[in-house]
């Protein structure tokens, strides 16, 4: 028997007073915010009832410490998987800004192609990954619920593939906030989206850092 449910929660808001895109750089860590948020999201888990048999965190320390919580409210220890990680971005350590572009007119050549998206990796390896982890972590218990906490691109890519629709979009259209848990299943032996709640909403509105793009 596999699992009941899979939950991807992404990760609390991160302490970036410059505001540069973060990507896989190393240090950047939870705000004081970003640790509520990730409690909030761990208390939503706990108060919909569900038994979480294993949880799985990219290896980046945003979403480690993001799963901390998690890993306290249900006593399961936290397995690291690659392929959930942040995807690689061109525009790495930089503060995303139209100074930015008027500084180094160079980086408008990586907007070339959005479908891509040329500027990072391609959407469909990200889908092709997440996908790939999260059926093989649903087959990985004997009932209970699986939860992987990753980032917002390779969530919504994982939503996204699952919904059929098409991977390329732009960016403000994402629906995945800091902390939030987007739920599937397995039905007809298809990943299925059957929930999705924002717990960490209610400290938004006092968060500086949106993660990143």
């Amino acid at each position: 028997m596999p699992a009941s449910r899979l939950h991807l929660v992404r990760h609390g808001e991160v302490f970036n007073p410059s505001g540069v895109l973060y990507e896989r750089i190393e240090g950047f860590e939870l705000s004081d915010l970003g640790h509520e948020m990730a409690e909030a999201a761990a208390k939503s888990l706990l108060a919909q009832g569900r038994k979480i048999k294993r949880l799985i965190a990219s290896p980046l320390v945003r979403t480690q410490q993001s799963a901390a919580p998690i890993a306290k409210q249900f006593g399961v220890a936290v397995d690291l998987d690659e392929r959930v990680i942040e995807p690689w971005n061109k525009f790495k350590g930089i503060k995303l800004a139209p100074a930015a572009f008027l500084k180094r007119p160079s980086l408008i050549l990586n907007l070339a192609n959005p479908k891509l998206p040329s500027w990072g990796e391609p959407y469909d390896d990200v889908a092709a990954r997440m996908q790939a982890a999260a059926l093989e972590a649903w087959d990985s218990v004997d009932g209970g619920d699986v939860v992987i906490v990753s980032h917002q691109l390779p969530i919504w890519m994982l939503y996204r593939s699952s919904a059929g629709l098409a991977l390329p979009h732009s960016p403000k259209s994402r629906r995945c906030s800091l902390s939030s848990i987007t739920s599937f299943e397995v039905i007809d032996g298809k990943l299925t989206e059957v929930v999705y709640s924002e717990p960490g909403l209610a400290h938004a509105a006092n968060a500086i850092d949106g993660g990143a793009v």
